[in-house]
């Protein structure tokens, strides 16, 4: 597709990969913020396959826990996640990345973050 973004390739070492914490399940918690307004976008989760494949390809790939299977953020939507840096907080235990959001938005509902949403009475 014309216009669309591409990611960056992220080269980590095998010591930072192998420091990262997964649960019991195998995964962690993948926050995805928009590069330029760095609004968070959404929150997800990743398996050690699919956060290889986020670095190497450039785009965000989750592991999608309902359906327990890999995720392309964008394959059936078109609002791709592009990647633009990748960090790990002090504990390992969760992974931030910061990214180019195509389309419509990061949320399933046509919003452009899934934290739309405020705790409170407005005004």
């Amino acid at each position: 597709m014309a216009g669309m973004p591409t990611g960056v390739t992220i080269n980590a070492t095998p010591e930072q990969l192998a420091g990262v914490k997964y649960d019991v399940n195998g995964l962690v918690p993948a926050i995805a913020q928009d590069v330029r307004t760095k609004d968070v976008l959404m929150v997800a989760w990743m398996n050690a396959e699919t956060l290889q494949m986020t670095l190497e390809e450039g785009r965000m790939v989750y592991w999608s826990r309902s359906r327990q299977e890999v995720w392309r953020k964008g394959d059936t939507s078109g609002d791709g996640q592009y990647v633009r840096e990748a960090f790990y907080d002090c504990d390992s235990d969760v992974l931030l990345f910061l990214v180019e959001q195509a389309g419509n938005g990061a949320c399933h509902t046509g919003e452009h973050s899934c934290f739309y949403r405020r705790f409170g009475t407005e005004g």
